[in-house]
C-alpha cells in the first residue's frame, strides 16, 4: 500500500509537533515542540479535521467496535512504539502524555494495538525498546501479558474480554458459574496508578495555585471601602487602590479575594462528573 499523499494544509499542529519526513517509505517521524506532565492534552482528535472512515486503512485510527477514523492532518505522522510517549484516547478524542510525560524533542508514538483490533497493514516493530513486541498486527493477536501496563482503548478491552470468553467456550471447563469466561484480570494495573497519581498531584497543583493567587491578591492590594464620596481608581495621598462598595469592580475583586474559604477540586470534579467549585462549609 503507498504511503498517504498529505491532502491537508501543512503544519497542521505547527506550535505543538515538528513533523521529520524522511524519502524511505514509512520512516517519517514525529518530535514533540512541548513538554507536558503525565497525563496532559497534547492534542484534540476534532471533527473537523477528523473525519469518520468508512473502512479502516494503516491511515486510520479505530475509534470504537466498528468506527475508525481518518485524522487529515500531520498526526498521521505519530508513529508506533512499545514504550509510547502518547496516549491515543479514543473514547474522549483526546491524545495526551504517557505516565512519563512529555519532553520537549522526544519522539511522538503510541502503542498501536491500544485502538487497533486487527490492523489493515501489519508489520515488524523496529521501535528497539527492551519490551518490543515484535510483529504488530493488532491486539487481537497478542497475548495478555503483553499488553499489561499498557493503556488499552474501552473497544479493545471489550474485544478482548469476548475473546476470552470464546476461548473459554471452546477449551470447556474454563467457564464460571454462570457460564460466561472470567472477565480479562491486569494485576496492578499501571495505567490505573498512574492516572489516579497524576489526579491526587493535580488536586495538590491545583489548591497551591489557588493559595499562592489569594495571598498574592491580598498582599499587593488592599481594599478600601468608599466613603465620603471616594471613587473607583488610584489615592494619591495615601498609594493605594480604591475601590466603592457595590461597584462591579469591587464585586469582581472580592470574588477573588473570597477564593480563600474555597478549597480544591476534588477529583471528580476534575474528572467532570461535577461542575464549578465546591465552597467549604
Amino acid at each position: 500500500m503507498a504511503p498517504l499523499q498529505p491532502h491537508w494544509d501543512q503544519p497542521s499542529h505547527p506550535d505543538v509537533q515538528e513533523v521529520i519526513i524522511n524519502e524511505h517509505e514509512f520512516t517519517s517521524k514525529s518530535l514533540s515542540r512541548i513538554s507536558l506532565p503525565p497525563f496532559g492534552l497534547y492534542a484534540k482528535m476534532s471533527f473537523p479535521p477528523c473525519t469518520l472512515a468508512e473502512k479502516p486503512t494503516y491511515a486510520t485510527v479505530q475509534c470504537g467496535r466498528d468506527s475508525h477514523l481518518s485524522l487529515n492532518s500531520d498526526l498521521l505522522y505519530i508513529n508506533h512504539s512499545c514504550e509510547p510517549s502518547l496516549i491515543f484516547d479514543t473514547s474522549n478524542f483526546n491524545i495526551i502524555a504517557g505516565p512519563n510525560g512529555l519532553q520537549q524533542g522526544e519522539e511522538l508514538t503510541f502503542f498501536y494495538p491500544s485502538t487497533e483490533w486487527e490492523m489493515a497493514q501489519p508489520f515488524d516493530c523496529l521501535c528497539g525498546k527492551p519490551t518490543c513486541r515484535g510483529r504488530i498486527s493488532g491486539a487481537k493477536d497478542m497475548a495478555q501479558n503483553q499488553l499489561e501496563g499498557l493503556w488499552l482503548n474501552g473497544h479493545i478491552r471489550e474485544l478482548l474480554e469476548e475473546k476470552s470468553w470464546a476461548k473459554g467456550a471452546s477449551d470447556g471447563g474454563n467457564l464460571s458459574g454462570n457460564g460466561s469466561a472470567p472477565p480479562i484480570e491486569i494485576p496492578d494495573d499501571a495505567t490505573a496508578k498512574a492516572l489516579k497519581d497524576a489526579l491526587k498531584h493535580a488536586e495538590m497543583v491545583v489548591e497551591a495555585a489557588r493559595v499562592a493567587l489569594n495571598s498574592y491578591l491580598q498582599s499587593s492590594q488592599e481594599i478600601v471601602f468608599g466613603n465620603g464620596g471616594r471613587k473607583n481608581g488610584f489615592d494619591q495621598t495615601s498609594n493605594r487602590t480604591t475601590i466603592e462598595t457595590g461597584s462591579a469592580d469591587f464585586a469582581s475583586h472580592a470574588g477573588l479575594v473570597s477564593g480563600g474559604v474555597r478549597r480544591g477540586p476534588t477529583s471528580r470534579e476534575l474528572s467532570g462528573e461535577m461542575g464549578g467549585d465546591t465552597i467549604a462549609a
